[in-house]
């Protein structure tokens, strides 16, 4: 396949995962957290609806480990890149199934045990995300900015997954660490995204 169209592929699949996660996260988990009875049996389908969404930040997720593979396999940090990116997309797919089980509960705090398992394993397959985004970065080399964010945005996944677990007082520094993963990481990813609908593979046309 041309690296024009891997490079299409690749930063379509990022902007359907942006859309997806912000919907399942935002929408579904936070209307659960806040009142999880009430979200459970009043509005099950905005839950399911999230479950799906989800899986489909997977299922691009490993569509993306795949175009990136295949435009920069020369590459000898490549297959390295691609393999932590997978294991994030099989972590991510595990978690999701505390979300349904959610679903058949009709006890608040037990809801909310469901969810908090959802995002514990979630957070371990960040970690190796931010091993991905690290090796990215130094993979792309070019846009020189935007490769230093994805570097900086994936120190700062693995730093603030050791840091869940290793603070028994993270909820304190929970909005400071929020902070640190959001804005390198969407200004990376989402710049990177741009990047690559907007002029990725096109060199390769030239040559």
């Amino acid at each position: 396949m041309k690296p024009r169209k891997l490079s299409i592929i690749a930063g379509l699949s990022y902007l359907i995962i942006f859309f997806a996660a912000v919907f399942a996260n935002f929408f579904v988990l936070e209307s659960i957290l806040e009142d999880p009875l009430n979200t459970i049996q009043q509005n099950h389908l905005l839950v399911r609806f999230g479950i799906v969404a989800f899986l489909l930040t997977v299922v691009f997720d490993v569509l993306v480990a795949w175009a990136l593979y295949q435009l920069y396999k020369n590459h000898h940090l490549s297959g390295l890149s691609t393999y932590f990116r997978m294991m994030h997309a099989a972590i991510m797919g595990v978690a999701i199934f505390a979300l349904p089980v959610a679903l058949t509960l009709t006890d608040g705090q037990e809801i909310l045990k469901q969810v908090e398992i959802f995002n514990i394993i979630w957070l371990i397959g960040l970690f190796f995300f931010g091993i991905h985004l690290v090796l990215l970065g130094k993979i792309i080399q070019k846009p020189k900015i935007i490769a230093f964010f994805l570097v900086i945005a994936g120190i700062m996944y693995m730093i603030d997954t050791v840091a869940h677990f290793m603070l028994a007082d993270y909820e304190a520094y929970g909005s400071l660490f929020l902070a640190l993963v959001a804005v390198p990481s969407i200004i990376g990813e989402m710049s990177f995204a741009i990047w690559l609908l907007a002029k990725g593979g096109k060199e390769d046309l030239k040559k």
